[in-house]
């Protein structure tokens, strides 16, 4: 009797450290979606959205080539000459994080993607970097490095070093896209202009959509 007891409590444990697995896998995409529709709609989608076919299941996302589709071909995410820059996110406590020019590997440095601005020059300079599930972020682990991308909000800064020149960026706007809406990566001659991308929900292996942060240069003290 004892021992059919035992077994049953520890089943009973087993049953609900189950369910709290499953449970810190699920929230985080059922909640990122929640906040996203009923708190924000405004921010979900701002330029015209297109229909998209389903998702390859085995799509590997740390290869930055997979993540627009009608963008910048794949030979162009190569590069024999690969330069880097720092980047750093203070609210979300990445520090000089390497940014490279040119290649495609997610999962050892942050990636520009080819053909946008450098850092403080006119234009858009775009960012890619990966996402996994919030419980694992980790700011000096490349494969989670922007998993907690959208939760940085309007005004708070962001600091790039290229060049030995340092450059504030703040953050003016973030929305959700999808994989084919590639005008997040125009170029806006206006101005310099920073965009960080990553794939939204957190935790969704099919990462529907992209997490979009767009950010303006800060001009030095002094300057007009």
């Amino acid at each position: 009797m004892k021992k059919s007891r035992f077994f049953k409590i520890i089943a009973l444990i087993w049953g609900i450290c189950g369910i709290v697995i499953l449970a810190g896998v699920i929230w985080p995409i059922f909640s990122y979606q929640t906040h996203s529709e009923r708190e924000n709609p405004e921010l979900l989608a701002p330029i015209p959205t297109k229909k998209v076919s389903k998702v390859s299941d085995d799509l590997d996302f740390t290869k930055a080539s997979n993540w627009f589709y009608g963008g910048a071909s794949k030979e162009n995410f190569y590069s024999t000459n690969i330069s880097y820059y720092n980047i750093s996110v203070p609210s979300l406590k990445i520090e000089d994080a390497i940014v490279a020019i040119g290649g495609e590997d997610l999962s050892k440095s942050l990636i520009q993607y080819p053909g946008t601005a450098l850092p403080g020059k006119l234009g858009n300079a775009v960012i890619f970097g990966h996402s996994v599930l919030p419980i694992f972020f980790n700011p000096k682990d490349y494969i989670s490095i922007f998993s907690t991308l959208p939760t940085l909000k309007g005004g708070e800064d962001i600091i790039i070093n290229y060049d030995n020149v340092t450059y504030k960026y703040q953050v003016e706007s973030s929305f959700d896209v999808n994989p084919t809406d590639i005008q997040v990566l125009q170029q806006d001659k206006s101005d310099s202009f920073l965009t960080l991308v990553t794939c939204v929900p957190p935790g969704d292996p099919r990462k529907p959509k992209r997490h979009i942060v767009r950010a303006r240069v800060v001009p030095p003290e002094g300057s007009l």
